[in-house]
């Protein structure tokens, strides 16, 4: 990928932004493009650097974009760039199916018209109660059908793809606040600012949380050598939440369960390893930073 045009959706996004800033790394002579319609994107996210260009605008509109710009023709499209909230998704199922239906049939029909590799992000939430849980909100349901959209795309027309699953990502860059805040974006938060930490309950549900530079990590090495579905990008360790508010320290609030989630979840992250990741972060570690260098206030 060294001297390749890649294209990244959600590219001023928290995993995003992470990404983009890897590649120009990895890849110093590649040419980047970022295509977000900054719904959660921060433009304060953005790479500073001349090889990387920022395009404003919703994936919906990917082919007239590309049609209309001096770009060449893309080599890789990394799509993370769609709507990732489950409660929320009760609220906005309109946004949803524009982001996660009509955006990604977009860009899987653009990369098969480009000759591109799609490496796509789906969502953990479709292995919850064998496979059930797909059907627990629309965000999941959506995110469900792309896969199939995408593995029927590989059949019908030879589409080169590869389906990630990312597993609760967290780190630095993660959102805090607001109604797209990640948990534990919301519990660093009110650590910091000497709030209760607000576990959803009962507390017993459990998430596998991987950190961002992992994430990046599997990412990247799914895109360089993988193939097809099934690549699950999680620590493969299942964290009650209200085990995790508790290494915070402090007092904890309980709230009440919102509509459509999932009671577990736990990557099965084999495929991933057979392609020499391993996850080097772990949450406890993590955590155990976080309040040894930004105590709560008092």
């Amino acid at each position: 990928m060294s001297d390749r045009t890649i294209v990244v959706t959600g590219g001023a996004g928290f995993v995003g932004a992470h990404l983009i800033a890897t590649l120009t790394e990895r890849y110093p002579q590649a040419t980047i493009v970022s295509i977000d319609n900054y719904f959660t994107g921060r433009r304060d996210a953005h790479v500073d650097n001349p090889r990387v260009h920022y395009v404003d605008a919703s994936t919906v509109a990917i082919r007239k974009i590309w049609a209309d710009s001096h770009f060449g023709s893309p080599d890789l499209v990394f799509h993370l760039g769609e709507y990732s909230r489950i409660p929320q998704s009760f609220d906005e199922p309109d946004r949803v199916w524009e982001y996660n239906a009509w955006g990604t049939k977009e860009v899987v029909a653009f990369c098969l018209e480009q000759g591109a590799k799609l490496v796509y992000a789906g969502s953990s939430s479709k292995f919850g109660n064998d496979g059930q849980d797909e059907h627990l909100n629309p965000y999941a349901w959506t995110k469900a059908k792309n896969g199939e959209l995408i593995r029927n795309y590989g059949n019908w027309f030879g589409l080169d793809y590869v389906i990630t699953y990312f597993y609760n990502v967290y780190g630095p860059g993660q959102i805090e606040e607001g109604r797209y805040a990640t948990a534990i974006g919301i519990f660093e938060r009110q650590h910091r600012d000497g709030e209760p930490l607000t576990v959803v309950e009962p507390g017993t549900q459990t998430r596998d949380f991987t950190h961002i530079d992992d994430t990046i990590d599997g990412l990247l090495r799914c895109a360089e050598h993988g193939k097809g579905d099934g690549y699950l990008i999680g620590a493969g360790h299942e964290w009650p939440i209200i085990d995790v508010a508790r290494m915070f320290g402090g007092p904890i609030e309980m709230i009440p369960a919102k509509r459509g989630e999932r009671t577990r979840g736990e990557a099965d992250n084999a495929k991933v390893r057979a392609l020499g990741w391993e996850p080097r972060h772990s949450l406890d570690a993590y955590i155990a930073d976080v309040t040894a260098n930004a105590p709560a206030s008092s």
